[in-house]
């Protein structure tokens, strides 16, 4: 079994220090196998709040897949948001804005879908799409199979498909039918999933709310989701009878912080067994 912890719009600047410690005892106790943040790790892409950000997954001591999002590029600094959009971002996390990971049980790709140009939509560019598509078609079917954006790429609100990543129909078409199980996502601090409709094959975009960050929607507390995939036979770290080996089981946890508690505590869990040919 491998375990993914997903995290998303830390805004490091407007964290809260009791649920980042809380935050931290459950990557303790749980022991993810890979971190996703997808995007929007600062508030305004200071240099000291990406050193924040940094100093606060370095103690999670889990690898780590990041991808910028639109509050990591500076806004009011027109300078560095022309000449050097990605700089900050990258003496923090990586010069690599699409980084992959690939594991026996996983195959994880990041797409950059943020643009200096605009203040806060996403894009994903049909050279995006391809590249993506292409990484999913290598996969071995043991592996679960996600795609990491930044805005969602399917909502469940009729009001929030003003934040809809621009290109997502297509790029939905081409990675469902290249074999994507997961398009984890984050910006509108709305946790929620669901499987969209009229593709090829099924696949599930699951959306985390705020990790951290003060900046909580009205009813929606700070939370993150947790991914555990059985790729076949064997336990954890287990060597398996064979490289494929068929359809596994995933479950996903979404994790909501309790005040009361001053802890992470499970809310929903969904099981679902990605197609596979």
């Amino acid at each position: 079994m491998s375990v993914l912890l997903h995290l998303s719009d830390t805004h490091f600047g407007t964290e809260r220090a009791q649920v980042i410690e809380a935050l931290l005892a459950l990557a303790a106790r749980e022991r993810p196998d890979l971190v996703v943040l997808s995007g929007d790790i600062t508030q305004r892409a200071r240099p000291a709040q990406f050193r924040a950000a940094r100093a606060f997954v370095e103690r999670l001591g889990a690898p780590l897949l990041a991808i910028p999002g639109n509050h990591d590029i500076a806004l009011f600094d027109l300078w560095a948001r022309t000449v050097q959009p990605y700089a900050r971002y990258a003496r923090a996390f990586g010069a690599d804005l699409e980084p992959v990971h690939a594991s026996r049980d996983l195959l994880v790709v990041g797409v950059n879908t943020t643009r200096a140009w605009r203040h806060k939509h996403g894009e994903v560019s049909p050279l995006q799409i391809d590249r993506v598509t292409a990484l999913l078609r290598t996969a071995r079917p043991r592996q679960l199979r996600v795609v990491v954006v930044h805005q969602p790429a399917a909502v469940c609100r009729p009001e929030d498909r003003r934040h809809l990543l621009r290109g997502h129909h297509a790029a939905l078409r081409a990675w469902a039918a290249a074999g994507a199980d997961l398009v984890l996502g984050g910006h509108i601090h709305l946790p929620y999933m669901l499987a969209p409709p009229g593709l090829a094959r099924r696949l599930w975009v699951v959306q985390a709310g705020t990790a951290v960050s003060a900046r909580t929607r009205p009813g929606f507390p700070n939370s993150v989701n947790i991914v555990r995939w059985h790729g076949g036979p064997g336990g954890r770290g287990a060597d398996p009878p064979g490289e494929d080996a068929g359809r596994g089981d995933c479950v996903i946890e979404r994790w909501d912080y309790a005040a009361d508690a001053h802890a992470f505590v499970r809310a929903v869990l969904t099981r679902l067994t990605p197609e596979r040919a």
